[in-house]
């Protein structure tokens, strides 16, 4: 497969996020939050937070395309997009554009036959000031949680998964879309795409679980392809300084050394854009 690096590539780091310039006798450097677990849609966005890049709407899924989600599949897929993008708004503080996509969101869970409790506060909250935003974010990611555990207690675990799995292929397609740039790629940020292999393993294990629906399946055998690339190289941490977290599903380290090169992260940026744009084509 032309897509495997070389052996000898394969040994070599290509980035490092390790301080160059660090004395082994200073005081440790503070260590880094690394997500393996699958997460909400909001936040996942956070991991691309403060990266200084410039806003860009066209890169999210129109609001226009809001009723032309007919199959309960596709809501639930681009109910997770959408999640993402309310993220991303946020980031910029864009207000009615904000307003105007937690509406959409609360449109989508409709059709999936949510309670709209679950979202309307958050939507109500809006409606008369946009100043405790932070507060605003909070509530909408206890909303997405709310809706995966209603759709689980009601035997829909299938949609729950799909929920999750939109909004994770959305936060992979802004980050390497938006964040990423091949011609002087920055390690911080390769750093942050290379470390999805972790949660596309846990999502991968998650949708198993719901083979019996046929989208799942269909989906799932693309990211199984995806996760070829992501498998093609190696993230390693110096001795002592990984520390793992089980229960909150984190990996804590000052940085790490990555095998991945650029061909491989080209290579995922436009397979992740293919899948994502077939998602939000109605």
């Amino acid at each position: 497969c032309t897509w495997r690096p070389s052996e000898e590539e394969f040994r070599k780091p290509s980035f490092s996020t390790y301080s160059e310039t660090a004395n082994p006798e200073a005081a440790a450097p503070a260590k880094n939050i690394i997500f393996y677990g699958v997460l909400t849609p909001v936040e996942i966005c956070a991991i691309f937070d403060r990266l200084g890049i410039p806003f860009n709407s066209a890169a999210l899924n129109p609001v226009s395309n809001r009723d032309l989600y007919l199959s309960s599949s596709g809501t639930a897929i681009n109910t997770g997009i959408y999640g993402v993008d309310l993220g991303y708004l946020k980031m910029f503080g864009v207000g009615q554009d904000f307003i105007n996509y937690l509406d959409v969101i609360r449109s989508m869970t409709y059709n999936l036959g949510i309670p709209e409790n679950i979202i309307t506060l958050p939507a109500e909250r809006l409606q008369g000031s946009m100043s405790d935003i932070d507060t605003i974010m909070s509530m909408v990611n206890t909303a997405y949680r709310q809706m995966d555990e209603h759709l689980r207690s009601t035997g829909r675990e299938s949609t729950a998964g799909l929920i999750i799995m939109g909004g994770w292929v959305e936060a992979l397609y802004l980050s390497t879309q938006l964040v990423y740039n091949p011609e002087k790629p920055d390690p911080q940020v390769v750093q942050k795409i290379a470390e999805q292999k972790y949660t596309l393993n846990a999502l991968l294990s998650l949708l198993k679980n719901y083979y019996d629906d046929p989208v799942v399946v269909y989906y799932s055998k693309k990211l199984k392809y995806l996760k070829r690339y992501f498998d093609s190289y190696e993230i390693s941490y110096r001795k002592d300084d990984l520390e793992i977290d089980l229960q909150k599903q984190v990996l804590l380290s000052s940085g790490s050394e990555m095998t991945v090169t650029t061909d491989i992260l080209n290579s995922i940026r436009d397979y992740v854009n293919k899948l994502r744009t077939e998602m939000v084509t109605p």
